[in-house]
């Protein structure tokens, strides 16, 4: 009876083990040594390379989708490729938002100019408005990265003088105008941290540590300020297209908790699964175009060259609101 137990017993584990395709053995071992993977135990890499291979199939699945034109963007593997979509969410998605919410009345309400006629196709990046694609690392912070991309454009706007400005600086002192550091936070509670606090830091004075740290703000190295900000109106592509032509790159708060997201390659991303309300993930819109009939905005990530198109990712436009980006958008102003 002993012996038959030891017997389903090493059969139950045996059959818990994932088969793995021996195929991939040599992509698997680039993969790690690429995005210097190390994992604690055995266990551990088996998780994470089964996970792995999952976004492997369904990457290569997807791309012979779109390849037949059911898609209009691709995926790739990237640095978050072995994490579930629950982990990725957790730890890089840094906006709690389940809202069907109005503003708060913390910014004034953009307006565009009177006759204002929008261009086709805006771009600020070719206009010297925007910093280098940014990585908030395992570091729920999107919101400080959202915050200082917007304030840096506006800076420019006044100063012609593009300065890359410290998110570090928002992640440790801005916990009394409701933000929580790592674990998420919102722009507009951060430009009212800089008006009041008359200013922050640059990134070269306060570098970033993509963790929670004691406030270390000097006012000798501020590198810009606000005096407050204004919300475009809730829902309406009309106004942000208007905002972003008239004014500079615009903080957007999205809904980025979908695994075509956090595989995102390349070209107009849709995905119409995607809320207008469960917002977590805020970014940077810089411009906006149109490619094959498909309009889109021209948006900066924090998570890296390596993910998306060198950081940046193209958003449907025109599309109902898709994924959120006009429900929560707004800028500082100088």
């Amino acid at each position: 009876m002993k012996a038959f137990i030891a017997l389903c017993f090493l059969f139950v584990c045996a059959y818990a083990i994932p088969t793995f395709d021996t195929k991939l053995d040599s992509a698997w071992a680039l993969y790690k040594r690429t995005y210097e993977k190390q994992y604690t135990s055995n266990a551990e890499e088996t998780t994470r390379r089964s996970i792995w291979e999952g976004h492997i199939a369904y990457i290569n699945k997807h791309n012979l989708e779109t390849d037949l034109g059911l898609h209009t963007y691709t995926l790739g593997m990237n640095k978050y490729g072995d994490m579930t979509i629950k982990e990725f969410v957790k730890q890089m998605n840094g906006l709690d938002l389940s809202l069907n919410v109005s503003f708060s009345g913390t910014c004034d309400q953009y307006v565009a100019p009177a006759n204002f006629k929008r261009p086709d196709a805006v771009d600020w990046r070719t206009k010297g408005y925007v910093t280098g694609v940014k990585d908030q690392g395992q570091c729920g912070s999107c919101w400080a990265f959202s915050t200082t991309g917007a304030l840096e454009g506006q800076h420019f706007a006044k100063t012609q003088q593009l300065v890359s400005l410290s998110e570090q600086n928002l992640v440790d002192c801005s916990g009394k105008y409701g933000n929580f550091g790592c674990s998420g936070g919102l722009m507009d509670n951060a430009f009212k941290y800089i008006k009041e606090n008359n200013g922050i830091d640059t990134e070269s004075t306060y570098p970033y540590e993509a963790r929670d740290d004691t406030c270390r703000f000097n006012a000798r190295n501020v590198g810009a300020t606000d005096t407050g900000c204004k919300d475009v109106k809730q829902y309406s592509e009309d106004d942000l297209q208007d905002a972003i032509a008239t004014v500079g790159p615009v903080s957007v708060a999205i809904d980025a908790a979908h695994t075509s997201f956090q595989l995102y390659r390349s070209g107009v991303y849709n995905e119409p699964a995607c809320s207008a309300q469960q917002l977590d993930h805020g970014v940077l819109a810089v411009g906006y175009d149109s490619v094959n009939g498909q309009d889109y905005y021209i948006v900066k990530n924090s998570w890296g060259l390596s993910w998306g198109n060198q950081g940046y990712i193209w958003m449907s436009r025109n599309k109902n609101n898709q994924c959120g980006i006009a429900t929560l958008p707004s800028y500082p102003t100088v």
